[in-house]
């Protein structure tokens, strides 16, 4: 005699592991479109290292000088 309880659970075990495949398929397109978001961005993120080592220098030379204002 088959048991009921242990069908209905293989049942719900096949639908969830079915659910976990289609929620690892969906991260792992996630995972890329942020990777290639990330890559996209590289060179935006290499600007403003840039204007932010600018503006430190300039802040730094200014106070060196004494002709640092306060802002407006």
């Amino acid at each position: 005699m088959s048991n009921p309880f242990e069908e209905r659970q293989g049942v719900l075990l096949e639908r969830i592991i079915k659910n976990v495949e289609r929620c690892n398929e969906a991260f792992n397109e996630l995972n890329k479109c942020v990777q290639d978001v990330n890559t996209a961005n590289k060179d935006t993120v290499i600007t403003s290292k840039l204007f932010d080592n600018y503006n430190r220098n300039v802040n730094y030379n200014l106070k060196a000088i004494g002709e640092l204002k306060e802002p407006l």
